[in-house]
């Protein structure tokens, strides 16, 4: 797509999991880059990346920081783990503060990262675009509402693709998932809420990069438009995990947990602020989750290249090269390892 180099794209988010994943994607494809986050910049790539430090609730902050820009794609979020106050301000009022600078300062597209969250617990699989929308939790009502601030943008006139990808692992990921990589890396079983038997699709960041660039290179009628992604070959819970523990050597295994008692024992955690896991988690970890990508792969020619096992794999693979680092910290962003809290305690029987 010759066309597109050269052209700059604004990230929200940058500095976070899916932001540096998607700047070091473009850069290699000849873009310009410019990240705007709360948080410092703080990657080898510094010099080549154009940073603003700020907030998306900030209009001031995200003007100077679109100024130029001829692509922004939105994937700054409060995560579930943050206060309810601050998802909405956020997720709902931060993504109207970029949707309405993007047109203000004539942005060709804005690309909008959302979430499968939006469709609440279903109650049939795969899910397809035009499903049903359902909020669980702050999060999940917050990435609808959002979607349809997008909604109201593009039926003003501004391209706004939206993307709503399956939760994705790759390099700088490691939130939930450190919990198995730990686990598995220390030589413990793994314990999983219900028998594991359940479908589960998961994707890699990289597939879910170019996703996104493809919504930034192909014709405007093609991408203004909303699309599932996600890994195209998944199979259960219990199997794609368990090629992690095998890859750690102890010969450990995935040992389901009765899904009930262990719901219940995370609620009771969670009223006590000492689960690892937000309820859309646990809530949703033992029951199939997966949506069609038909509509990408149709319309966009999305064509991921990694399985589930794949993507975990290396993931573990980084998290293991990684590790010296993991060990001094642990937080609610995806780039750093969550505290294990009461979980932890299991570790001593499995």
């Amino acid at each position: 797509m010759q066309h597109e180099q050269g052209k700059k794209v604004l990230v929200t988010g940058g500095a976070g999991f899916l932001g540096i994943n998607l700047i070091r994607h473009l850069l290699e494809r000849g873009y310009r880059t410019a990240s705007l986050d709360l948080e410092d910049f703080d990657y080898p790539e510094r010099d080549r990346v154009e940073t603003f430090t700020g907030d998306i609730r900030d209009r001031a902050a995200v003007d100077r920081a679109m100024a130029d820009a001829d692509f922004v794609v939105h994937t700054a979020a409060a995560l579930p783990l943050y206060s309810a106050e601050d998802i909405y301000t956020t997720d709902v009022e931060g993504t109207r503060t970029i949707m309405d600078a993007a047109e203000r300062n004539g942005v060709e597209r804005a690309v909008h990262v959302s979430s499968t969250a939006v469709y609440g617990i279903p109650d049939h699989h795969p899910l397809y675009e035009t499903d049903k929308l359902e909020g669980v939790g702050p999060y999940g009502q917050a990435k609808i509402q959002a979607e349809m601030i997008c909604l109201e943008y593009r039926a003003r006139g501004l391209t706004v693709p939206i993307i709503r990808p399956k939760s994705f692992v790759g390099p700088e990921r490691l939130g939930v998932f450190a919990l198995l990589y730990d686990w598995a890396h220390t030589g413990h079983n793994f314990p999983m809420i219900g028998s594991g038997d359940n479908l589960y699709q998961l994707m890699d960041v990289e597939d879910l990069c170019d996703a996104i660039a493809l919504t930034l290179s192909l014709p405007e009628e093609q991408v203004d438009d909303t699309f599932n992604i996600g890994a195209r070959v998944f199979s259960t819970m219990k199997d794609d995990y368990q090629v992690v523990l095998d890859a750690a050597g102890h010969g450990k295994k995935v040992v389901g947990f009765p899904a009930l008692p262990a719901i219940l024992g995370l609620r009771f955690l969670d009223a006590l602020g000492v689960s690892p896991l937000y309820k859309w988690v646990y809530e949703t970890a033992s029951k199939d989750s997966f949506v069609s990508i038909e509509k990408a792969e149709k319309q966009l020619g999305y064509n991921p290249k990694h399985s589930n096992k794949d993507a975990l794999l290396r993931n573990y693979r980084w998290y293991i090269d990684n590790l010296p680092r993991f060990e001094k910290e642990s937080g609610v962003s995806h780039r750093v390892p969550w505290k294990q809290g009461a979980i932890g305690l299991l570790k001593k029987v499995f």
